[in-house]
């Protein structure tokens, strides 16, 4: 694929796409951590539905910075900086969930436990569901990965963004996958692998219309502005869709979180776009903001250790439940707990990239931690 000069100057960052990204990894935390409501509650749902399924906008910016950084793509060189920022801070930021999966194996909800740790380990890097919860989404972006090239490819011939509507068709039809801790009690180690690799599988197919709208987008950056035209249509189509998705969970045990998500994206994508010049004219604010998204990938991936501690230290279960009623306390507790886990994990990347700097000035944090 020949560089042009038109090319090359594309493939500076965006300043909206780079707030976005900070906005998406904030919307992860928090549906990690802000979920309350006793199960199959509609509080629980409502909840879920406005918080769950933060992977979907990370998903798109990885599409949409994937074309918009393709004009300088070569499968080799490509794979190689994945391997550096992405797989190795994955490795390395494995260590301390591997170290929780053996040490503290119920606490930590280890559907491996009993094995020797040399099997567990392989189970566990191969996976990521287990060991570090976010980070199934490794496993299964290694997989967009491979297919770049085929990616490129149905673009250039015109192919690819016709698939959208059969790949939107999937995304609906083919919900996220299952593989939560209760689902593998009493099953054999490997009927248990099966199952968490079926689910980054799944989640591939799910997740792929997202990956390639995001492509669309950034080959197609006119039609951003087109949303924000359109951006009431889109507040009703996301708000009907998030109540219909709602009513599914309630009478057919049916949840989708990434089609509200879909428009959610829209609207985000809509609204940075046009106050860009706004936002950037905050100094402050865009700095603030740019510094979240610097760390984004650092805070994905650390996020969950100090989730579990907060959890461990104040003895709260993974979803807060409402006691008597009092629906406010409970959110202020799940908001407390959102904005501790923010605020130490961006403190304790800080730290230690500071850390490593020091050591060695010259060394890369991104291969250590992805920032």
């Amino acid at each position: 694929m020949e560089n042009t000069p038109t090319q090359i100057k594309k493939t500076k960052i965006l300043n909206y796409i780079n707030v976005f990204r900070g906005l998406a990894i904030l919307l992860i935390i928090m549906g990690h951590t802000m979920q309350f409501g006793d199960s199959k509650s509609i509080i629980n749902m409502i909840n879920c539905e406005m918080i769950c399924g933060g992977t979907a906008l990370f998903i798109f910016i990885s599409g949409f910075l994937f074309q918009h950084l393709s004009a300088k793509y070569e499968f080799k060189n490509y794979m190689s900086k994945k391997w550096t920022n992405v797989i190795m801070p994955y490795l390395v930021v494995s260590i301390p969930g591997i170290i929780l999966c053996l040490a503290c194996p119920v606490a930590y909800k280890n559907s491996f436990m009993g094995l020797s740790a040399w099997l567990q380990i392989p189970l566990h890097i191969t996976i990521g569901r287990v060991h570090n919860v976010p980070t199934w989404f490794i496993p299964m972006i290694i997989i967009f990965f491979l297919c770049s090239y085929i990616f490129l490819k149905l673009e250039k011939k015109g192919i690819l963004y016709k698939l959208l509507p059969l790949l939107f068709l999937i995304t609906i039809f083919l919900p996220r996958g299952v593989a939560e801790y209760e689902s593998t009690i009493g099953l054999d180690y490997l009927t248990k692998y099966e199952i968490y690799v079926k689910y980054i599988i799944t989640n591939f197919f799910h997740f792929v219309s997202l990956y390639v709208f995001g492509m669309y987008c950034s080959s197609n950056k006119e039609i951003i502005d087109k949303f924000y035209s359109k951006r009431w249509l889109l507040w009703i189509l996301m708000l009907t869709l998030g109540i219909l998705d709602i009513y599914a969970q309630f009478k057919y045990q049916y949840s989708n979180y990434t089609i509200s998500k879909i428009f959610l994206t829209m609207l985000v994508l809509a609204y940075l776009k046009h106050y860009d010049e706004f936002i950037l004219s905050h100094k402050k604010t865009n700095a603030t903001l740019d510094f979240i998204a610097k760390y984004s990938f650092g805070l994905f991936f650390v996020h969950w250790y100090w989730f579990f501690a907060y959890n461990q230290i104040f003895n709260l279960p993974t979803v807060a439940p409402v006691s008597n009623g009092d629906y406010l306390t409970t959110l202020g507790i799940v908001l407390a707990r959102f904005i501790a886990v923010a605020i130490v994990s961006l403190l304790s990347l800080f730290l230690a990239k500071k850390i490593l700097l020091k050591i060695n000035p010259e060394i890369n944090t991104r291969k250590f931690f992805g920032i």
